[in-house]
């Protein structure tokens, strides 16, 4: 059955058509009543003219429905419409790093909610949601065929109130948690000085503040005297493209951070450069480390300027790009696909780890180890396992 946003969809050229009084109805009836159009423009005189219930012709919702539904057809479930209340909360929410909510990140793959990850200390990762698993219910509602924007909506709300999930874990069990919402403010690094000479940064978003973040992070702990880093990329979601070169660069002495490819050329992100020593690097990944943050390790592992320690990545390797339309409103739409500086797609597939490893505390013990066998050394650094002549 077709939906309501797809058959809204049909109006929606009509609606832009005369919202930005680009034809006259009366001059070009004839010729668009004729041509490709024709449909769209009847469709919208039927309505105007026969629906019932008057009080519900508000043009604006239309318009914005119909908008959405053309987004829905695109069936690329990292596209989406935002109105202009919408975006504005995506630019001060999503990108600047608070809300109200239950501190989860979510994505739709093979038509299902999936947790790419919970966010560090949030109510959703204390109440047992982790990365992988698919949101089946919430407060008793199917989440089957529910877009992006419309799951995200469900999942915050009022500061204080509870919200009922049934999720399915990555072993098949199924679960129903209740979470209370709470004042999510994500910072976005966090670091501290370990024995024996290692430093320790956890990334856990690519807002607008990492990249800054991350510098003074990493000057701290280079002014304390490490000999090792630990780079804490698990459970993060990605974020800002940009944070994520200004990151990458700072490991990256000369060449490509990432390549993409969009309908009209193939590009490439090179570093920043830096003027850093390439200390020893274990870089720390899991099924929650997706988008920007495989960028970031992708650069990493490809350069040899470090080691990955954990699991396969979430594999999300498609860069989305926002466009504002006249009212404030705005379409974000899917317009490249990215890989490693060498030609590794993500999309679907992931990173693999240098170091396998299960477990939080045993993949934080793994690397640890790896650091103090070679402190006192510098990066590049051979994958563990291979060989080197002299």
């Amino acid at each position: 059955m077709e939906s309501k946003s797809n058959r809204i969809g049909w109006i929606i050229l009509v609606a832009v058509i005369l919202g930005l009084g680009l034809w006259n109805l009366t001059a070009t009836r004839g010729q668009v009543g004729n041509g490709l159009f024709g449909p769209l423009f009847q469709a919208y005189e039927r309505i105007r003219a026969n629906f019932y219930y008057t009080e519900r012709l508000d043009e604006r919702e239309l318009l914005y429905g119909a908008i959405r539904g053309m987004v829905e057809g695109l069936g690329d479930p990292y596209s989406r419409f935002l109105t202009p209340e919408e975006y504005q909360r995506f630019q001060s929410i999503d990108l600047e790093g608070e809300f109200v909510g239950i501190g989860v990140q979510i994505a739709i793959r093979d038509g299902k909610v999936v947790v790419i990850a919970p966010l560090a200390g949030s109510p959703a990762e204390r109440a047992g949601v982790r990365a992988g698993d698919i949101i089946l219910e919430i407060d008793g509602r199917s989440t089957e065929g529910l877009t992006l924007d419309e799951a995200v909506g469900l999942l915050r709300g009022e500061l204080g109130t509870p919200v009922t999930l049934k999720v399915q874990h990555a072993d098949g069990t199924t679960e129903e948690i209740t979470i209370i919402r709470e004042v999510i403010t994500v910072d976005p690094v966090d670091y501290r000085l370990e024995e024996e000479g290692i430093g320790y940064i956890r990334v856990t978003t690519f807002n607008r503040k990492a990249g800054r973040e991350f510098d003074q992070a990493l000057q701290d702990l280079l002014a304390a005297g490490i000999g090792g880093l630990i780079l804490d990329l698990r459970g993060n979601p990605g974020g800002l493209l940009d944070e994520a070169i200004a990151i990458a660069s700072n490991f990256i002495d000369g060449g490509a951070i990432l390549k993409s490819t969009d309908r009209h050329t193939t590009r490439t992100y090179p570093t920043q450069g830096n003027n850093l020593p390439n200390l020893p690097l274990a870089v720390l990944i899991d099924r929650g480390t997706a988008s920007a943050a495989e960028i970031l390790a992708g650069a990493i592992q490809d350069h040899r300027m470090g080691v990955l320690i954990g699991e396969r990545s979430f594999g999300k390797g498609l860069i989305q790009t926002p466009f504002t339309l006249s009212d404030g409103s705005a379409v974000i739409l899917t317009t490249a696909e990215y890989t490693t500086p060498s030609g590794h797609r993500v999309q679907d597939f992931g990173l693999v780890p240098d170091i396998p490893v299960s477990g939080e505390e045993e993949q934080l013990q793994a690397a640890r180890a790896w650091l103090e066998e070679h402190l006192g050394s510098l990066c590049p650094c051979s994958p563990p396992g291979s060989t080197t002549t002299s």
